[in-house]
């Protein structure tokens, strides 16, 4: 099989290149940045191409952007990418975005010599291999999106300002509400997340973190 590695850390690059050439595969080019990606592509025909998530220069999102594009432009083109941790918002772009065969596996995976070459013979024959962990975070992801769609339009709006760390007395004065009315909504809130009541009384931040996860902004007060 003819890859290609596109890998910023020397050691894990060429350690990659190592196993795949142990195990009979052809590395048609070994890269350490998306620079010379579409260049690399064209000129080694490449039937799976590695990619780390997070490259030079802002080592952000350059990764994931070249395999959306690589995927957008050869639909057919296997592609795995590797990632120092689980990056949900990367990974649900790449597996929502258009393409063919896919992988999304955390680097520690790569220790794991057999699974690891399993896991590219699999994505090269057209499957789909993702990490465990991607999934599971993926999967909690949804659940949190599940429950906040639960909420009424007037308890979003409570829940927002609750983020933003304003007492039940500021919520009722923004809204117009009785502070009867916030409380009553705030509870709302919290059966509706699943947040039972405990001695902690850490609710009120993890109604706030479930919003912020879900792409909670600045609520519309005039709603």
């Amino acid at each position: 099989m003819r890859i290609l590695i596109c890998e910023d850390s020397v050691l894990l690059r060429e350690g990659i290149v190592r196993l795949l050439e142990d195990a009979g595969h052809d590395v048609v080019a070994a890269i350490p940045d998306a620079t010379s990606l579409d260049d690399a592509v064209a000129a080694g025909r490449p039937d799976l191409c590695i990619l780390d998530v997070r490259l030079p220069p802002t080592f952000t999102d350059e990764g994931i952007r070249a395999a959306l594009r690589l995927r957008a432009a050869n639909p057919h083109l296997p592609v795995l990418v590797l990632s120092q941790y689980v990056e949900e918002r990367y990974a649900a772009d790449l597996i929502g975005g258009r393409g063919g065969a896919l992988g999304y596996l955390l680097k520690d995976r790569v220790a794991d010599v057999t699974e690891f070459l399993e896991s590219v013979e699999q994505i090269a024959a057209g499957g789909t291999v993702l990490d465990p962990e991607v999934v599971a975070q993926l999967l909690g992801r949804r659940q949190v999106d599940e429950r906040m769609q639960r909420l009424t339009a007037r308890e979003s709006t409570v829940l927002g300002l609750l983020a933003e760390g304003k007492s039940n007395q500021a919520i009722a004065r923004t809204l117009h509400l009785t502070e009867g009315s916030v409380e009553k909504h705030i509870t709302a809130v919290f059966q509706k997340l699943g947040l039972e009541q405990d001695d902690s009384g850490n609710r009120r931040v993890l109604a706030a973190l479930a919003h912020l996860e879900h792409g909670g902004g600045s609520p519309q007060t005039g709603a």
